[in-house]
């Protein structure tokens, strides 16, 4: 380095003007360095400052990556890549948030440290010898005034000396305060260098150190995955792209088609009205009576779903249901002045609901598809084109409800159909005769041998077994009494709902049954299925019984839904098969085999089919359920039995031992208390001996033959 200027620390006493303007230069370079020295310690403070956050953003960033699996998202909460991916990220941005913890310490002893120490101490000890020095220079002015001053004509010996020894005083005093100035302003040139170049120096050790210990964790592994990353971001950029521009081009193929759809009420001649559909959905407006002759209008969501009428509002997770529409009528109407209405109105005709449409094609488009659901066009396979043979004419006017052969002509299988059957039965069904997969196997097997001729069909609720059993119900309570479906029936609870564990209602119509010869093979339920549905359209039965169907471990249940009294109950032992229509699910069917109940006193077999709402192979499972807890309740009753029989032999056993030890203890008494008796007569004479002798041996021949009496009984 150059050579650094110097005060002349000699020239101190003299104190010439030469002298003092040098200090001055000194003085002026002393207040540039503190100007500058707070700037830069500001510029590295912030630099300190920034890598502190950023070791504590880092670190935050890593718990976030860690915590996304623990995140519930609506959309990709199951993408498992992308989870890894993150994990494998956090485990990077965590070593990496130690490397800047270390950087952060680093920077702060190595930076921080020496141009705060420079800033604090020798720079305000600069400040504090000036300030010092000033306070000595005008002291030692103000002496050599007042010495200059002194009389020539009246010396004062004690005034002059005070005089001149304030002057050597202060004199001394600015001597010795400005060599030391001149040495700190001397030692701040060293200073301001080792202040500038040492926080420098260690700014740039802590980053090498860094970027070392940085190179060190992210080894080859970490960069080959940062390449895998970095290629898979790319290729979910490009097919980012290729899906805006798809997007972006059926936006455009919306806009054109979708323009003539923008009115309200859009051109017919245009937009013909489509008759043929069994599915449609949109926003309508339904009308609710708040009063006798008030009412109210609420726009709602409608779709059809099956044979059901769904609504749905905004903001709700799913819809509920409006009412069943199959078998139902529907009609245009006018009501309040309102344009486009229609009302529909359920089979029974006990709800009613009226509906507004936004244009003349959506309502009649919502008639026409109402109407064809109605019909049950939309259980054939080819819907659109039935519907499109079946509606001639516009719907304007009351649509008349289908008959019940029109409502049950899709469900019946056909000859063919039935022949070459591949049997569908439920999950749930209990099929306890063999299956034969083949067309072959199946033909063999003749319908008369399921079903004879001529049986009778019982349309009604009341069947022969149940009125077979009306006697035994009554007797028992069982008959004609409330039953709660769900158990909880008080203090009277019936034996077999008292300890069932599965209770499952079902809401079910009765269409008949009929007495079959076979219960091996689901056919005959199939060919029992297919005759009452004839049979009711033949003879044009349309009325069903509505009931409720309670699923128990002991039995089926019938009940009332509206006085809750058990029309029938079918012991669940005797159910030996179930299952669901091959094609309609909503028809389901069992055989009830009952012991002894024909005229010659042979079991009969009862085949009873019921329609549900969508609901047939629920109730397959759960009688399969119940089936399957009757077993295993048997099998441990059965255990618990052979347990108690167990338990009685063997405290039978106990009694027996205690009774023969206490026989043993008696006889031992006995013959204790004759040996004692005995003891005493044996002094006396020997006629008395011998008398006492045959005593004692008929004594112990006594309780010998009592002795061999207890082992004996023993």
């Amino acid at each position: 380095m150059p050579g650094i200027d110097k005060l002349p620390i000699e020239e101190t006493l003299e104190d010439s003007p030469q002298t003092r303007s040098l200090l001055g230069v000194f003085e002026e370079d002393a207040a540039a360095i503190s100007s500058y020295s707070h700037q830069l310690h500001h510029a590295m403070q912030r630099i300190y400052d920034a890598q502190n956050e950023l070791s504590a953003a880092t670190h935050l960033t890593s718990k976030l990556l860690k915590e996304y699996d623990t995140r519930r998202f609506p959309l990709g909460s199951d993408d498992e890549v992308m989870s890894s991916t993150l994990l494998q990220f956090s485990k990077v941005i965590d070593e990496l948030s130690s490397c800047h913890a270390v950087l952060s310490t680093q920077l702060a002893d190595a930076m921080m440290f020496p141009i705060t120490q420079f800033k604090e101490r020798d720079l305000k000890e600069i400040l504090t010898l000036k300030e010092v020095f000033q306070i000595s220079s005008n002291d030692h002015d103000v002496a050599i005034n007042r010495y200059s001053r002194l009389s020539k004509r009246r010396e004062n010996e004690k005034v002059k000396s005070e005089v001149m020894e304030d002057v050597y005083t202060s004199r001394k005093k600015q001597h010795q305060t400005m060599m030391h100035y001149f040495t700190a302003l001397n030692a701040l040139q060293y200073k301001k260098k080792i202040a500038l170049l040492e926080p420098l120096l260690g700014y740039m050790q802590a980053q090498i150190s860094f970027f070392k210990l940085g190179s060190e964790n992210l080894t080859q592994q970490w960069e080959d995955f940062l390449t895998n990353i970095g290629t898979s971001v790319q290729n979910v950029r490009r097919e980012m792209e290729s899906e805006i521009e798809i997007m972006q081009q059926t936006i455009q193929d919306l806009e054109e088609a979708s323009d003539p759809l923008y009115p309200p009420d859009p051109d017919l001649n245009k937009i013909p009205v489509n008759r043929n559909l069994t599915r449609k959905s949109g926003y309508l407006n339904a009308r609710n009576k708040t009063g006798l002759v008030s009412s109210t209008w609420e726009r709602q969501y409608f779709f059809t779903q099956g044979g059901n009428l769904m609504s749905q509002a905004r903001g709700d997770v799913a819809g509920g249901l409006v009412m069943d529409i199959d078998n139902c009528s529907v009609m245009a109407t006018d009501c309040e002045d309102r344009r486009y209405c229609f009302q529909i109105t359920s089979f029974d005709g006990k709800k009613t609901v009226i509906l507004q449409a936004e244009s003349k094609k959506d309502c009649e488009e919502w008639i026409s598809t109402i109407n064809n659901i109605s019909k049950r066009i939309y259980l054939s396979e080819n819907p659109e084109e039935i519907a499109a043979r079946v509606n001639q004419s516009a719907l304007d006017a009351i649509t008349p409800s289908p008959s019940f052969q029109q409502r049950h002509e899709s469900l019946r299988p056909t000859a063919q159909s039935h022949l070459k059957t591949t049997r569908k039965s439920s999950s749930g069904s209990l099929v306890t005769g063999p299956s034969t997969p083949d067309s072959a196997a199946l033909s063999a097997l003749s319908l008369d041998s399921l079903v004879a001729p001529d049986t009778p069909i019982q349309f009604d609720i009341i069947s022969p077994v149940s009125e077979e059993y009306a006697g035994q119900g009554k007797a028992q309570g069982q008959t004609g009494r409330r039953t709660n479906p769900f158990g909880e029936s008080g203090v009277n609870k019936s034996e077999d709902s008292e300890g069932s564990i599965l209770h499952q209602l079902y809401i079910v119509r009765f269409l008949g049954s009929m007495e079959v010869r076979s219960h091996d093979s689901v056919d005959v339920i199939y060919e029992t299925m297919r005759q009452i549905l004839a049979a009711r359209a033949i003879h044009n039965i349309f009325r069903m019984t509505e009931s409720h169907l309670l699923v128990t471990c002991d039995c089926l249940k019938l009940i009332d839904p509206q006085t809750q009294v058990t029309r029938l109950r079918f012991p669940l032992q005797n159910v030996v098969l179930c299952t669901t229509h091959q094609e309609n699910k909503r028809l389901f069917g069992f055989v009830l085999r009952v012991a002894g109940s024909g005229n010659d006193g042979r079991p009969i077999s009862v085949c009873y089919v019921f329609e549900s709402n969508n609901e047939g192979e629920k109730m397959c499972d759960s009688v399969g359920l119940a089936k399957q807890i009757a077993f295993h309740s048997e099998m441990d009753r059965r255990e618990l039995e052979k347990q108690k029989e167990k338990d009685k032999e063997k405290e039978r056993q106990q009694e027996e031992l205690s009774k023969q030890k206490q026989i043993e203890k008696d006889l031992e008494e006995q013959s204790r208390l004759i040996a004692a008796s005995t003891r005493p007569n044996q002094t006396g004479g020997d006629g008395q001996v011998l008398v006492l002798g045959s005593s004692q041996s008929e004594d112990s021949d006594a309780g010998d033959e009592s002795k061999k009496k207890g082992e004996s009984e023993a």
